[in-house]
């Protein structure tokens, strides 16, 4: 079954019983929207693939999101890592330092890459505290951050916006990537 959107490329649906894996190349130049059509349930997006291209580089590392943690078997994928949130984020004064920089940031990044509008500033708001509440229930997974984010920004009008809750939550998960990225380099 392929689900096509509006600007968004095809998704595929995994008919097997495989957890989901949702893909990121890091570090990231730009992400696309994420791919997952809004008319599906929870459980049905749970299980859609979702390939994330940042860039085109071959040498470039890939980490992977997983809904679930099942090892993987030595080979050509031997090189993805499941993406988390670093240990020390769990903290609540760290969970908050960390939920405002999103905040923050994310705002900034809405405003310049589309343009500044009022919802702009609900999103920022809702996916900082989306992500708040995940750190804060101690949620290291950035695939299920993710699709808690995307659950939470359904809650808000994007009826005048130029985004929506799928690419807002997408634009949170690669700014957090990229912070993480810049914590293990220091």
């Amino acid at each position: 079954m392929v689900i096509t959107g509006s600007l968004l490329p095809p998704v595929s649906l995994m008919t097997s019983m495989q957890p989901p894996r949702i893909f990121l190349f890091s570090p990231a130049i730009r992400t696309t929207a994420i791919l997952v059509a809004s008319s599906l349930s929870f459980s049905q997006s749970r299980y859609a693939l979702v390939d994330l291209l940042c860039s085109l580089r071959p040498h470039r590392q890939r980490f992977q999101l997983s809904v679930s943690a099942i090892p993987e078997e030595e080979g050509p994928d031997a090189l993805i890592q499941d993406l988390q949130v670093p240990q020390a984020w769990l903290v609540p004064s760290k969970a908050h330092e960390e939920s405002e920089w999103l905040r923050i940031t994310l705002h900034k990044w809405l405003d310049d890459e589309y343009c500044p509008e009022p919802t702009n500033f609900e999103i920022s708001k809702v996916a900082a505290q989306s992500y708040y509440e995940s750190l804060i229930s101690k949620e290291t997974d950035l695939g299920e951050i993710l699709l808690k984010m995307v659950r939470q920004l359904e809650t808000i009008s994007f009826q005048q916006s130029f985004h929506g809750p799928f690419s807002s939550a997408n634009a949170a998960i690669h700014l957090i990537t990229q912070r993480i990225d810049s914590t293990v380099v220091q």
